[in-house]
This record gives C-alpha cells, structure tokens and sequence, in this order.
C-alpha cells in the first residue's frame, strides 16, 4: 500500500513515505516524560501547555515574520559567517514541561531522522525571519524567539540557533519537507538518532539549563 504526505510539494507534485512514521496515541502527548509523535493531518490535542493547536496562514514577508518572532529586541552577538559557507538559522523549540520539538525530514532526508528545525537565509532576508519561518515548515507551529542559543558551523552553512516558544499553530499543519514532529524530554534527545550538529545543539541547551 502507497502511503503519501498529506502535503504536495513545491511543484505540487504528490510525496511518496517510504516508510511512514507511527504516531503516539493520546496519554504522551501531555506526558512530560514521554515521546509523543504527530503526523500531518493526524490528531493533536486541542491545547498543549495552554497553547491552542489549531493551523495558520504563515506571512509572506519578512518584515511580519521579524514582527511575529519576538516581543522585545534580543540580545545576541555579531553575527561572523565565515567566507565559504552560507548562512542560516534555526530554533530549539522548548515547552513548558521541558520537552523539545524535532522535525522528522521526510524520508529522512539528508541521511538523518531527526533535526532541530533550520533553514538558510534567504537573499535580502534575516536571521530573525528565518528561524520562525523554519519552525512553521518543519513543525507547523509560530514560534517566539526567546534568546540566542549558539552559532554553528556545518559543511556548507553556518547557522545561528535560537531558543523560542510554541505560541501557536499546529503540529497537524506542517509542511511536506517532515513527515513528522516529535516531542521529547531531553534524556530521549540524546539517544534519538541524529546529525552531531544537532547533539552539538543539545549541549549548548543543556549548559543554557545550568
């Protein structure tokens, strides 16, 4: 049997899984201790940490993005990409409960089965559009840049990851790059199969925490 994301992609073509993620039923989902996984289209609880789940139209422009990102100016560090590489930004999405937000990429894209969501920085836009634009892609949910987390090189980017909060939006809602988004406690992290620049993610969250 074919199975299909629920999301056709750029060219509106459809989006074969190869091998479909399997969703959690409803205990985990407001388990702090437990791994809950979401599929496109799949059930979600109607609030999760007194956010309503429900699914939204993103912005076009950056400038709204940029609006929707953050209450108060931030305080991060220059920015230095080094010459060779590309920029871009990402955000370790953290709920009240402590768990952390992963995209699974669609047929583990990339060779890899879970990421902190990113993406790169567009001509002309910005690192604090980018972040949330990537969270609501890869996650489907708004996001609110909390803080700078750390800058990271990879083989073609470097990126600059933010910490934020879930303030809206639905993990029903995400885009055809994930096939799922996954919710887990920092102990599951570390044994969820990843890239090392993710781990490297990790460890700068754990330091942030003391």
């Amino acid at each position: 049997m074919s199975h299909y994301h629920a999301r056709r992609d750029h060219a509106g073509r459809l989006v074969p899984i190869r091998r479909p993620s399997e969703p959690t039923q409803q205990t985990p989902w407001t388990d702090s201790d437990a791994v809950a996984c979401f599929l496109p289209d799949g059930p979600v609880p109607s609030m999760l940490n007194s956010v309503r789940m429900a699914a939204w139209v993103p912005p076009a422009v950056d400038g709204i993005w940029e609006a929707l990102a953050f209450v108060q100016p931030l305080h991060e560090p220059a920015f230095a990409c080094p010459v060779g590489l590309e920029p871009a930004a990402g955000v370790m999405v953290v709920e009240p409960d402590g768990r952390v937000w992963l995209a699974q990429p669609t047929n583990a894209c990339g060779g890899v089965a879970h990421v902190v969501p990113k993406g790169s920085v567009d001509v002309g836009s910005t690192l604090i559009a980018t972040a949330p634009r990537g969270a609501r892609e890869e996650l489907g949910l708004l996001v609110k840049l909390t803080s700078h987390l750390v800058d990271l090189a990879r083989s073609a980017t470097f990126t600059r990851y933010y910490l934020g909060n879930c303030v809206a939006g639905s993990v029903a809602d995400v885009g055809w790059e994930s096939q799922a988004s996954v919710l887990a406690p920092l102990a599951a992290l570390r044994i969820m199969p990843t890239r090392p620049g993710n781990q490297a993610v990790l460890d700068a969250f754990e330091t942030t925490r003391g």
